[in-house]
């Protein structure tokens, strides 16, 4: 027998319960804005060109540095525009260190009435190296954090690079956390066994994602904006056979906010957005709720 992480069964897609997302829908969209802060001269941190963490220089390296915060300073502020323009609602995954970085930034989306979702203290660590204890302490400082802004504790996660311990969905449980982004291995809602009861993982995407798109695979904005639109029109072929799906759309400000890409973002986001009569648009914890709501056996775990 290969070894089991053994927080769920394998279900397959045929033969699922049929079921809907609110006024009958069967495909529900959501968009996770990531919002993250890095610390300046070291630690981890995607890259335009290659820099200090590809063998590329020493720190500090300002050019990668710099193009991860255009994404606070301009490109998350063209975001939110679009966002309005549109009508669409998001889940914000957020570094607990943006409540210094960039409050104004954390407020806007606030004041938009937006799901605050913890996303670590900063992308320039991963929690997946550290002891348990050093992980739970991550974990209680950011979500303190964000409940002390915020007046609630979160109630998602996304791990910082998605990375994870043997134990993190079990301190996730633990902290109080009703849903994780972290695993991407289907197209519904899944739950999880932990140690301190059951958590929902609901698909968050590695491939409808900019980083992996156009950073790692180097798409152009066109392409990326091309991949949202397919994605979305398919699912809606595919939904026809009753069994419902949920859709995640990762955008990261630094990247998307460039202008040329935001052009191209804003058209596919205007293509979701005129469906929305026959999907359900919401955020993450509204995927929780609905599917958390619903008969037991409904979702695979």
């Amino acid at each position: 027998m290969l070894p089991t992480h053994g927080r769920h069964d394998y279900h397959p897609w045929r033969g699922r319960p049929q079921w809907s997302w609110p006024n009958g829908a069967r495909l529900a969209v959501y968009l996770g804005v990531n919002l993250e802060h890095f610390a300046f001269g070291e630690g981890l941190g995607a890259e335009l060109a290659p820099g200090a963490n590809s063998g590329g220089g020493p720190q500090p390296d300002v050019l990668n540095h710099a193009w991860r915060d255009y994404g606070n300073r301009v490109g998350a502020w063209r975001l939110i525009e679009t966002l309005d323009e549109l009508s669409l609602p998001c889940t914000v995954l957020l570094n607990s260190a943006m409540y210094e970085h960039a409050p104004d930034l954390v407020a806007a989306h606030r004041a938009r009435g937006d799901e605050i979702a913890g996303h670590g203290r900063t992308n320039s660590e991963r929690q997946s190296v550290l002891a348990e204890v050093e992980e739970r302490a991550l974990i209680e400082e950011a979500t303190a954090a964000i409940a002390r802004n915020e007046g609630a504790p979160p109630r998602g996660w996304l791990s910082p690079w998605i990375a994870e311990s043997r134990v993190t969905p079990d301190l996730l449980a633990e902290a109080g956390y009703r849903y994780t982004l972290n695993w991407c291995s289907d197209d519904q809602p899944i739950w999880h066994a932990t140690r301190a009861g059951r958590i929902m993982a609901i698909p968050y995407p590695q491939e409808v994602n900019d980083i992996p798109a156009i950073i790692a695979r180097k798409d152009s904005a066109a392409d990326f904006a091309e991949m949202i639109v397919a994605d979305f029109d398919e699912r809606l072929r595919q939904v026809r056979d009753g069994v419902a799906q949920v859709m995640g759309i990762a955008l990261h400000p630094y990247i998307v906010g460039q202008p040329y890409r935001m052009r191209a973002l804003r058209r596919a986001l205007a293509h979701v957005a005129a469906h929305r009569e026959s999907v359900w648009i919401s955020t993450a914890g509204g995927v929780h709720d609905h599917a958390a709501a619903l008969p037991p056996g409904s979702l695979p775990g």
